[in-house]
C-alpha cells in the first residue's frame, strides 16, 4: 500500500467544534469527511456556507448505527469524535449561538432544577436519545468499536488515532453531574477497548469553557473574566490564599461522599476551583490541537490532552515565558 493523504473522519463535522476541526484539516492538507444524522453541511448561525465547507464529504449518518458508517472507517488515517452535549436539553445550543440570554437562563435552570428532558433529576437518561449516556458515552463507545474493528486499507505511518473530545471537570454544580461523569466513562470504555491494539491509540481531549465571539457571543465575556481569574491565581506568590485554594480547602474540610461506582470522586468545590484556575480556551485552538493528535506519527500524544498541553501542541507562549516543553499528560 502507498502512504495515502491523511484522511479523518470527523463525528459531527457540521456542529460547533466539529466545524473548526474540518476547516483546521483542510488548512493542512487532510481530506475530511464528516458524519452527522443529518449530512448537511455546516452553515454559520447567520445562515452562511464558508468556502471550506464544500471540500469536507458530508455524509449522513447514525453513530449508534456503526452499519451506516463502517464502509468509511477502513478508508481514514484517524476518527475524530465531537458529539455530545452540556445539557441534555440541546436547545441551550441555539440560544448560545443566537446570544439569547433568557432561553439560555431557562434552559439552563430547567436541567439543574429537573424539570429537562427526563423530568426528574434522579432518573437513569439510559436508553434516552437525548441523554448524557447516549450523546456523551454510547455514541463515542460505538464508533470506536467499529473503528478498531476495521481493516485500514490505507498505509500509515504509526497507530491510528481515535480522539475523543471529552472535558475539564469546571461546570459543576451548575451543570448536573452526570455530565462529566459520562465523559469519563466514555473515557474508561474507550481505553478497553484500544488497550493492548498496537496499530491505535486514544487521545482524550479535555477543553475547558471553548468559546467564539462570532459563533457563540454568550461566551466571550465569560470566557474573559475565567481568563483573567487563571491569570491572577498563576501569579499570586505560593503561599497566599486565593478563592480556588479556599474552595479546595472547604473540600477537603467537608468531604462529600462520591456516588457508588462513579468514576468521578472530586466534590463541585474542587469543580469550581478547577473553573477559576483552568483558562478559556478558543475553538480554533481546540480544533488545531486535535488536528496535530490526528497525525499518525504523533505517537508520542496519547492519553489525556488537557487545555495547558492543548496550548504546547499549537506552540503557545505565556507572556514573559520561555516556550514550554512538548511533554503530554497520559494519565485518564
Amino acid at each position: 500500500m502507498q502512504a495515502a493523504l491523511p484522511r479523518i473522519l470527523v463525528v459531527g463535522g457540521n456542529g460547533f467544534l466539529g466545524s473548526a476541526v474540518c476547516k483546521a484539516a483542510l488548512s493542512r492538507g487532510m481530506e475530511v469527511t464528516s458524519i452527522s444524522s443529518s449530512g448537511t453541511p455546516f452553515k454559520t448561525p447567520k445562515g452562511h456556507s464558508p468556502a471550506w465547507v464544500s471540500k469536507v464529504d458530508w455524509q449522513a449518518a447514525d453513530a449508534l448505527k456503526p452499519e451506516t458508517y463502517s464502509r468509511l472507517l477502513p478508508g481514514v488515517t484517524a476518527v475524530v469524535h465531537t458529539l455530545g452535549t452540556l445539557l441534555e436539553d440541546t436547545r441551550y445550543k441555539k440560544a448560545l449561538s443566537e446570544g439569547n440570554v433568557p432561553a439560555l437562563v431557562g434552559i439552563v435552570a430547567s436541567n439543574v432544577f429537573g424539570s429537562g428532558p427526563s423530568g426528574n433529576p434522579l432518573a437513569s437518561g439510559e436508553g434516552r436519545q437525548d441523554s448524557y449516556e447516549t450523546l456523551n458515552r454510547d455514541a463515542a463507545i460505538r464508533v470506536c468499536e467499529a473503528y478498531v474493528s476495521s481493516t485500514p486499507n490505507v498505509a500509515v505511518d504509526g497507530p491510528r488515532p481515535f480522539i475523543y473530545v471529552s472535558a475539564e471537570d469546571i461546570f459543576r454544580p451548575i451543570i448536573p453531574t452526570r455530565y462529566i461523569e459520562t465523559k469519563r466513562e466514555a473515557e474508561l470504555h474507550i481505553d478497553q477497548k484500544v488497550a493492548g491494539n498496537p496499530g491505535y491509540r486514544a487521545v482524550y481531549i479535555r477543553p475547558s469553557l471553548i468559546y467564539h465571539p462570532h459563533f457563540r457571543p454568550l461566551t466571550s465575556p465569560v470566557a474573559a473574566m475565567l481568563d483573567l481569574s487563571a491569570t491572577i491565581h498563576r501569579k499570586v506568590p505560593p503561599g497566599l490564599p486565593t478563592p480556588s485554594g479556599f474552595l479546595r480547602s472547604l473540600a477537603s474540610t467537608f468531604p462529600s461522599p462520591p456516588a457508588p461506582q462513579s468514576p468521578v470522586s472530586t466534590s463541585p468545590l474542587e469543580s469550581m476551583a478547577n473553573a477559576l484556575t483552568i483558562p478559556p480556551i478558543h475553538v480554533d485552538h481546540v480544533a488545531e490541537a486535535i488536528c496535530i493528535a490526528a497525525d499518525t506519527r504523533r505517537v508520542d500524544v496519547h492519553g489525556v490532552v488537557g487545555v495547558a498541553e492543548m496550548r504546547e501542541l499549537i506552540g503557545w507562549s505565556q507572556k514573559g515565558q520561555a516556550q514550554a516543553s512538548t511533554h503530554v499528560s497520559t494519565n485518564v
